[in-house]
């Protein structure tokens, strides 16, 4: 056991079971063990894991995180790894959001063997997702597809493609290439046709909040725009109340100075959608420049709000 900064213990990282949260978990491990420190992966199994029907259909948000939180608040784990998009933006008491790693590519993509992208697939073609902002979003630039419900992991949603029930699904461009499936994208779908979910391609770092060794060792990993490009999604999410299930989509970056944000809500069906693009100049202060993010992500969401975002989202909620 290797004592680094007098943090001797093993840090006790709680993470789901899945082949793509293996390998976000181990990146993380891999990169504290860089840092001197020892690391222990426990698995943890959560209610979206078990679940064989639509995520949806549980009813609730927090299915992929509530078990590992539970964990993390009973000091069964010492810190959690999440993908950013499955982590509720309601806070848990006694918890925090200590770390978001340097972001992945923050696309969806389109694999099919017949056809390049959304805009190119036969009419009537069987498109596989489990996201309803996915599906909102394809309707809404080809209501003449056919969508359907797609579950299980990213191996078995190929294997189902590839024994002909989808004629193409849409999957995170981030997980097929975390897992090295690369080969396997056969276009990324550009963002004026499909915003991704708020927080995707990035990780998400929680631990205790009064556990201020942890908040400082995982500190070590941060990436600032990262965090507070994500901070700016997770804002207007939480301002819109709409949840990581609702046809919400929403991407901000940095242009030089600038934090930019684009969002999207539509109606379940993609007949309806409301989107806004605003920005804000950043400064080099932490708690200024969070607090810009913030008011950045409540501003579009009140925008969105006074364009019928609420209506659609309530819709979709009753469909």
């Amino acid at each position: 056991m290797t004592e680094t900064q007098g943090y001797s213990p093993p840090l006790r990282l709680g993470t789901r079971s899945s082949a793509l949260a293996q390998w976000q978990s181990n990146w993380v491990a891999s990169q504290l063990i860089t840092e001197g420190y020892d690391v222990e992966i426990i698995p943890i199994s959560t209610a979206g894991d078990v679940s064989s029907g639509p995520i949806g259909a549980l009813g609730a948000q927090g299915v992929f995180t509530k078990e590992i939180q539970r964990a993390c608040l009973a000091r069964e784990i010492d810190f959690a790894v999440h993908s950013l998009k499955d982590l509720p933006t309601d806070k848990v008491p006694g918890l925090c959001l200590a770390s978001v790693p340097l972001r992945e590519a923050v696309g969806d993509v389109l694999v099919t063997p017949s056809a390049m992208g959304v805009l190119d697939l036969p009419a009537a073609a069987r498109v596989g997702t489990g996201s309803l902002r996915r599906a909102a979003q394809v309707l809404n630039k080809r209501p003449d597809v056919c969508v359907m419900d797609i579950r299980g992991n990213v191996d078995t949603r190929l294997e189902k493609l590839d024994a002909g029930e989808f004629d193409a699904i849409i999957l995170a461009e981030s997980g097929l290439k975390r897992l090295g499936l690369d080969d396997r994208i056969t276009h990324v779908i550009p963002h004026p046709v499909m915003l991704p979910a708020v927080g995707q391609g990035a990780l998400g770092i929680e631990c205790r909040i009064d556990d201020d060794d942890v908040r400082g060792i995982l500190d070590r990993l941060c990436d600032r725009p990262s965090f507070l490009a994500v901070t700016a999604e997770r804002s207007m999410l939480a301002e819109l109340q709409g949840g990581c299930l609702a046809p919400i989509g929403g991407w901000a970056r940095f242009d030089g100075a600038d934090l930019v944000l684009n969002a999207v809500v539509l109606n379940a069906t993609g007949t309806q959608r409301c989107d806004v693009e605003r920005r804000c100049a950043v400064g080099d202060s932490q708690p200024e420049d969070l607090t810009a993010a913030t008011e950045l992500g409540q501003q579009v969401a009140q925008e969105l709000i006074q364009l019928g975002a609420a209506e659609y989202i309530a819709l979709s909620r009753s469909d």
